[in-house]
């Protein structure tokens, strides 16, 4: 931690349900990395820390709700395939030539990437466990890590679903659901997909999550070939969960694209929660999520980018863009998601929908996860107006604005740069890697 500090800045936006907009305001710091204060400097108490003045804006770090970073060293392979081709023919195979070695190199890499765009907690799916903690704990971003579970043809180099399966329950049991500096490190479940886990091993994944409080995250209705026959048994994936017992606890359904009424109900009704993905699900042709409907129903929706092999960046203020654009656009409403909406989405309500009260908003007793932007920019024309800044801020100016990030209330971006690994020798790590994976 870099110690109890006050933060100040003409305007702070601390992500409250009604998006408020805060003029010349403070964000404390305790000596414990969370959030002591928040308000105008006018009503702020006598400061009794370090004092740092900032130009700009700060707001909450944003929550990447589905992601798998690793990836990023297979950036670009197949990019012109459906989702089961690029997988089966491309991904899985040179996935299958990563050692964990290979893994914190592209995960470093990838947490630098978040990190620059202002986004400091990742909800990952990926498999050498020990590698994606060790990658994170060095850059010093958080991660809510759900190992990979599976049992597709040539991952049982890895184990069975059930030595997946027992790894992350003996971690949990050993250190708790979340553990490091500043709980950087929360474990989950990641069965992979109803279509590449037998029914009884879902079943089996979602009472050991249950009985640890734990995250459950999982593949949900991508793609309308995959989990054919699935939908011929059950109805549909939401279903089938449903109907083995796995849609009770923290529930998060990666992507969500094709849902009928009935499944949305049954996720509003179980309390599941949706990642929603749509540069991903748009790039690989996969559809596109009933997100006006999953809202109004009351499920909990946050934003995520998917894995920068199909993203193909991590860029979650990218998505707030599409998202919010593919909205409008499906629902012939002009308005159906307003700047405001689509910044708490990115910040307070994927936290949410990951269960985390401790992340995406600036209130005391949270996490002190804070992105300091830049308001000295062409995107910014009236950033007096309070509607005007909100809007620029989202549809105009988004990652590239971002200039200082804190984790726990460390800095670990300072000026773009991260402030605990070199950048550069993380790239050429990364292009090393990449380029023995592609042969």
């Amino acid at each position: 931690m870099d110690g109890a500090i006050r933060l100040v800045a003409p305007v702070v936006l601390p992500c409250d349900p009604g998006c408020s907009v805060l003029r010349d305001a403070v964000v404390d710091i305790d000596g414990d990395g969370r959030i002591a204060h928040v308000g105008p400097r006018a009503t702020a108490p006598a400061p009794t820390t370090p004092v740092r003045e900032l130009p700009g804006a700060l707001l909450p770090g944003l929550v990447n709700t589905h992601a798998h970073t690793p990836m990023i060293a297979l950036r670009g392979m197949g990019g012109d395939l459906p989702l089961m081709r690029w997988l089966q023919e491309v991904m899985w195979p040179a996935e299958g030539r990563l050692e964990a070695a290979d893994v914190r190199v592209a995960m470093a890499s990838g947490c630098i990437e978040l990190l620059r765009t202002g986004c400091t907690t990742s909800v990952e799916m990926y498999f050498f466990t020990d590698a994606v903690i060790d990658a994170v704990s060095a850059v010093g971003s958080r991660v809510v890590l759900t190992p990979g579970i599976i049992a597709a043809p040539g991952w049982d180099r890895l184990g069975t679903w059930e030595q997946m399966r027992d790894d992350v329950s003996a971690r949990i049991d050993a250190t708790g659901v979340r553990s490091g500096p500043g709980e950087r490190i929360e474990l989950g479940y990641g069965p992979h997909a109803a279509y590449t886990l037998p029914s009884n091993a879902l079943a089996s994944v979602a009472e050991h999550a249950r009985a640890r409080n734990a995250l459950m995250h999982i593949h949900v209705a991508e793609t309308m070939e995959e989990d054919r026959a699935q939908r011929a048994e059950h109805g549909s994936v939401p279903a089938l969960l449903d109907d083995v017992g796995a849609l009770g606890g923290r529930v998060l359904a990666a992507h969500g694209v094709h849902l009928s009424d009935d499944d949305i109900a049954l996720l509003a009704s179980r309390g599941a929660a949706v990642a929603h993905c749509p540069g991903s699900n748009a790039k690989l042709a996969a559809g596109i999520a009933r997100l006006t409907a999953l809202r109004r129903a009351g499920v909990r929706v946050g934003l995520g980018t998917d894995g920068p092999a199909s993203g193909d960046d991590l860029d979650l203020w990218a998505e707030a863009r599409l998202a919010g654009l593919l909205a409008r656009v499906g629902s012939g409403d002009a308005a159906a998601l307003t700047a405001g909406e689509l910044l708490l989405m990115s910040t307070r309500e994927g936290a949410t929908a990951i269960g985390r009260d401790d992340l995406g908003a600036l209130e005391a007793g949270r996490w002190a996860d804070l992105v300091h932007v830049d308001l000295d920019d062409a995107a910014f024309v009236a950033p007096e107006d309070d509607a005007q800044l909100l809007s620029n801020l989202v549809w105009a100016g988004g990652s590239r604005l971002v200039r200082d990030v804190w984790v726990a209330g460390e800095q670990v971006l300072a000026d773009r740069s991260p402030t605990r690994v070199d950048q550069r020798a993380a790239t050429t790590a990364l292009r090393a890697v990449a380029a023995r994976i592609r042969g």
